[in-house]
């Protein structure tokens, strides 16, 4: 006995001295301990989590713990119309992570070890379909159902064919009392929708007993889309409760056997809710004819803006719109996060609300009164002929634009002086008045692009260091409009090539296009990316720094040298030990960065980008913590796709 105690305790020891000789430190077991249990984390959708066994001092000694492939992805070699791009950000619920694929399976696995529980799949015909994406599933308890029983807690997805699914969390198998059989068809009353115009690609929010969901309309189409209508739905039986038709109610009635107006503007992303006020925070999109508005007539009164929805009624508590008249498809692409304001020994309840433009802007959750000035400042005119433009927009005055205004002929960027100035050229070719530039014949510069600025990944509030994080993309876009007669002569089949789109019933159909140079790299100077902190109490710029490098889209050694910051999307999460974590890069890694400084602490690879938001959670007090990212690429932003999901943790 006595023998084998002192092997035991020599093994301890080399075991001890190896750590310690590899970088590693002793796992800190007495810190706190938290799930994930929705798509922003917690009920203020903030993208923080108490948690913090890894810190800034062990960071770098992360290791991949397991990997998970979920089969369902498309490279481009496959009969789909697009490569797919895996966004999912899971949610991790009572000893389960629960995700769901672009092909609208629903996978649950083992936290800590990735193995898989269950899996659904409700079989979406994919044919047609132009954007295949799932960004979550939204989780709820049922409070009144015996302990145990089936259906207790369960899992709510949204599907690409507007389905709205419930499941059993522990089982995976549908909830029958739910709907039909489990399912609520989202597109009775909607009236005609073809193959990939109307959908649900982010999760539901849950508020009490109701089940709050927008809807995923194409962009770029026609004018007589299916409408934009949010709802709300019974959690246990599936029955719809009310929906909000976004247009005023002196708007005429919508045709017979179409309950909701078409045509409006949609809410895509995530929804946020505050159950104690009883109000859930809408961030719309811009109204159908995307850059051509001339007959709207109101039909965008809503649009571009947060609007604030009882939640019992889903009538308008208040609403503000950071985009007048948008025509720029500058919509709200970010789920609202709400906090606390501090402002003279009161504490405000706040929301946020990031835009394509890289403003943010902070609002009173209970009224929508900006916390910080919002100047209406006069903005460039002169559109085509039949469109109509506000004079002015609104600018937040803190914390400030995040992105910049103009993009001249004198700001182009090149690796060399030759495609330096054939950049220049090209500036120089299209109109390029600065920010909200209305869209032309001629061509006009996009800056931000459609893609933003800010997109859906949101950002993080850590509440403790009174900090916000968000990610930003600085590459600008030409959008050109066509006449449509030019349009019909160049496409006499109605099948557009790839960057133009038909706007139907419009005088005018589209084309967007990035502006780079001709070695592939944007005419915009660098970063084209950064991760910017941002104090909440003044709205003052604390750091801004490059986001992401050039490997993984340049050949060495071009990478190595070249520019730091590239175009991302995704989003950051933070953590009560100071961390923050991001993915979102062109380039394959997962990256930490100290939050009070913006200083890059650690990196690890990926099979591929993660255009999602990752995830960290600490099971139990004898757990250790892990960070979880789906790793699928982006085929529009040209980076491999992929169906990988990885998690990391430190050293056992």
């Amino acid at each position: 006995m006595l023998r084998n105690h002192r092997l035991r305790i020599l093994g301890i020891t080399f075991a001890t001295v190896l750590a310690m000789a590899c970088g590693s430190s002793d796992l800190n077991f007495s810190g706190p301990t938290a799930e994930w249990p929705t798509y922003g984390a917690n009920d203020n959708q903030n993208r923080y989590s108490p948690v913090d066994q890894i810190t800034p001092g062990n960071v770098d000694d992360l290791e991949e713990i397991w990997r998970y492939h979920t089969g369902d992805f498309d490279d481009g070699s496959g009969n789909l119309m697009l490569p797919t791009a895996f966004q999912a950000t899971p949610v991790v619920i009572h000893d389960k992570l629960v995700l769901c694929t672009p092909f609208n399976r629903v996978i649950a696995l083992e936290p800590e070890t990735g193995a898989e529980l269950w899996s659904y799949d409700p079989k979406v015909n994919l044919d047609g379909m132009y954007i295949l994406n799932c960004r979550g599933v939204s989780y709820w308890d049922d409070a009144r159902a015996p302990a145990g029983s089936t259906c207790s807690h369960r899992v709510i997805t949204g599907t690409l064919n507007a389905k709205l699914i419930a499941l059993d969390l522990e089982t995976g198998e549908l909830c029958k009392s739910f709907g039909e059989d489990g399912v609520v068809d989202l597109a009775r009353g909607m009236g005609e929708i073809q193959p990939g115009e109307y959908g649900v690609t982010s999760p539901p929010v849950i508020v009490g007993d109701r089940i709050i969901t927008g809807s995923f309309v194409l962009d770029n189409r026609r004018v007589d889309m299916p409408g934009g209508v949010v709802r709300a739905f019974d959690a246990r039986s599936g029955a719809e409760l009310w929906g909000w038709d976004p247009v005023l109610p002196s708007a005429p009635d919508a045709p017979e056997g179409i309950k909701y107006r078409r045509g409006t503007t949609n809410a895509w992303t995530a929804l946020t809710a505050d159950d104690q006020l009883g109000l859930v925070y809408v961030p719309t999109g811009n109204t159908s004819g995307d850059y051509y508005g001339g007959h709207r007539d109101g039909l965008d009164y809503y649009s571009s803006s947060i609007v604030a929805l009882d939640v019992n009624t889903g009538e308008v508590a208040w609403h503000f719109q950071t985009v007048h008249h948008d025509i720029w498809d500058y919509d709200l692409p970010s789920q609202p996060v709400l906090f606390d304001f501090p402002r003279d020994g009161e504490i405000i309840p706040a929301v946020v609300q990031p835009t394509k433009l890289g403003h943010l802007f902070f609002l009173d959750r209970r009224t929508g009164e900006p916390l910080f000035p919002v100047e209406e400042r006069p903005v460039p005119q002169d559109p085509v002929e039949g469109e109509y433009l506000s004079p002015t927009q609104p600018f937040p005055t803190k914390p400030p634009p995040i992105h910049p205004a103009t993009l001249t002929a004198d700001d182009a960027w090149g690796f060399t002086f030759w495609d330096r100035g054939k950049c220049r050229e090209l500036i120089e070719q299209y109109r390029s008045d600065g920010i909200f530039t209305p869209p032309t014949t001629q061509g006009t510069i996009h800056y931000p692009g459609y893609i933003g600025g800010m997109n859906w990944g949101s950002l993080s509030i850590d509440p403790e260091r009174e900090l916000l994080v968000v990610n930003t993309t600085r590459a600008a876009g030409v959008v050109r409009l066509i006449p449509r007669k030019e349009f019909e002569e160049r496409f006499p089949d109605g099948h557009p090539s790839l960057g133009f789109e038909l706007q139907g019933g419009t005088p005018y159909a589209v084309e967007r296009l990035p502006l780079l140079s001709p070695l592939g790299a944007p005419c915009t100077k660098p970063p084209w990316g950064t991760l910017v902190g941002i104090d909440i109490v003044s709205g003052d710029v604390r750091w801004d720094i490059p986001l992401g490098t050039t490997r993984d889209m340049a050949p060495f050694p071009i990478w190595l040298f070249g520019p730091k910051g590239v175009p991302n999307i995704g989003g950051p999460i933070t953590t009560g030990s100071g961390l923050t974590f991001i993915g979102a890069t062109t380039d394959h890694y997962l990256r930490a960065f100290e939050t009070a400084t913006g200083k890059e602490l650690w990196k690890g690879r990926l099979p591929t980008g993660a255009q999602a938001t990752p995830i960290t959670f600490r099971m139990r007090p004898e757990s250790r913590q892990f960070v979880v990212v789906a790793a699928g690429g982006h085929g529009l932003m040209g980076i491999p796709s992929g169906d990988a999901v990885v998690a990391f943790a430190l050293p056992d």
